[in-house]
């Protein structure tokens, strides 16, 4: 079923079959966090994603290596090559050496990819850890004729660039557009053009985080370090690039030009981006004083949280909207999301204990068909989720004796379900040992047990009594042949 995966390309702006450069195997590379501060839930949103599309490439049977890298250095204020350094700034803050910043905020980061149940990458290269790498791709740029040096700093020559190849490409502008849209240049700037950028930055006198090269004591610009760390491990040219969509007009852009500048190729065959994360509708920012860090969804400390929201729960919810569309946090929709989730890991459970029949009411193969083919189309989760929907109601339905199954399609059904929600959607069950679980465990044992002595003395009045106030209650009692069970209905 992988031959049918298609994917939209940011580059053609069109859905295209995807084709790897070499058959059965894939690169994918994703612009990782900086780690200056906590990853916030716009980074999250894109690595839940790619996480998805890395699980589902390797369901489709296809050899994956997956990259993304750590940004420790050289990543300015601005993206023109401006302001202080967002390292040596916060370690100023914290009084902290910089890499103390840098090794603080890549554990936390870990820890919350660990949170959302996150497949770490195959190679998670850092920054700093590749600066010769950096080096010898800006001297072989300068080479090309592509760059200039002035004063120890140096810059990638746009214009000359944009003489033999498109830079505006991948968001579909021409270089007179882009040019008007950027400020004049100052009497002090030391580039040529309005849109060069720096590849290898001077440092300040008081900078810490500096390394020597051919052109003095300095640090790499934050666009180079995924150019040369996706053409060292993945190739000059590879599969899949990803990130979120606030990348796309600048650092994936410069990406582009510095790897063709570099390597007379183009770096990538597919451009996918994330979109972006609002909250009741308005789009989430420091600005708009409506942004909230993952510790704080899960903890519900946050004035715009009713309460507190589990790991899965929220990446359930993620997943309920499709990559490339806007994702709009409110209380409702992650509450519902819950409840989605919990129904569907009810189901699951129940179809441990399904009896089988002489045949199935409804078509397990077809489900199956629905949910590759929207995996297929551009990983469309909404689509499978609705798919996987309707296979949990055909196990209540099953469970209640309202529909019927054969063994063969029970045993489909389990691999399906497995499949799809533990291994693609990356989601686990969540279990609770909190001391008010375990007494309410403890006491709805006792509960059973004494509505159990209530049927025995054939009290049938008391005992239905007892089971629809619980009911009122959201605590469910069901009668099998082996005994009564109860659920929380969410």
């Amino acid at each position: 079923m992988k031959n049918h995966l298609v994917i939209y390309n940011t580059l053609t702006r069109t859905k295209e079959k995807f084709e790897p450069l070499n058959e059965g195997m894939v690169g994918l590379y994703v612009c990782g966090p900086t780690v200056y501060s906590d990853v916030h839930l716009g980074n999250c949103r894109t690595f839940i994603s790619f996480d998805l599309i890395y699980r589902y490439l390797l369901h489709s049977g296809f050899k994956v290596r997956y990259v993304r890298n750590i940004t420790d250095a050289g990543h300015l204020e601005g993206d023109r090559d401006e302001g202080d350094d967002k390292f040596e700034k916060k370690a100023k803050l914290e009084q902290l050496e910089p890499m103390e910043i840098v090794q603080k905020y890549t554990l936390g980061f870990h820890d919350v990819m660990r949170e959302f149940n996150a497949l770490p990458p195959s190679i998670e290269p850092t920054a700093t850890g590749h600066i010769c790498e950096q080096i010898e791709m800006v001297k072989q740029i300068i080479s090309n004729g592509y760059a200039y040096e002035v004063n120890g700093t140096v810059y990638f020559d746009v214009e000359k660039y944009n003489k033999e190849f498109p830079y505006g490409q991948l968001t579909n502008r021409q270089l007179d557009d882009l040019i008007a849209n950027t400020r004049e240049l100052s009497g002090q700037d030391e580039k040529r053009g309005r849109l060069d950028f720096a590849l290898w930055i001077k440092v300040k006198p008081e900078q810490i985080m500096r390394w020597p090269s051919p052109w003095g004591w300095g640090f790499p610009g934050w666009h180079i370090e995924c150019s040369a760390m996706s053409s060292k491990y993945l190739g000059d040219t590879f599969d899949i690039h990803g990130g979120g969509m606030d990348l796309q007009a600048t650092h994936h852009t410069n990406e582009i030009a510095q790897s063709q500048a570099c390597n007379h190729k183009a770096p990538v065959k597919y451009w996918m981006h994330t979109n972006m994360l609002t909250v009741n509708g308005v789009r989430m920012s420091k600005t708009a004083g409506n942004g909230f860090l993952p510790g704080e969804l899960f903890t519900g400390d946050h004035p715009l949280l009713e309460k507190g929201y589990s790991p899965m729960g929220v990446r359930f919810f993620m997943m309920q909207t499709h990559y490339r569309s806007t994702l709009d946090f409110s209380n409702e929709a992650l509450q519902a999301s819950e409840k989605g989730y919990a129904r569907l890991m009810a189901s699951i459970k129940t179809l441990e204990n399904l009896k089988a029949s002489a045949r199935s009411t409804s078509d397990i193969k077809e489900i199956e068909k629905n949910c590759y083919d929207a995996m297929n189309d551009d990983f469309n989760t909404p689509i499978l989720i609705a798919n996987l929907f309707e296979a949990s109601r055909i196990i209540n339905s099953v469970n209640d004796n309202k529909e019927t199954i054969t063994g063969e399609d029970i045993i489909s059904l389990k691999k399906l379900m497995h499949e799809f929600v533990f291994d693609v959607l990356g989601l686990k069950t969540e279990t609770s040992n909190t001391a008010s679980d375990k007494a309410l465990q403890g006491v709805m044992e006792i509960i059973l047990e004494i509505r159990k002595e209530i049927k025995a003395r054939k009290d049938f009045a008391a005992s239905d009594k007892l089971r629809d106030d619980l009911s009122k209650n959201n605590i469910i009692i069901k009668d099998t042949k082996d005994g009564s069970v109860w659920t929380i209905q969410e």
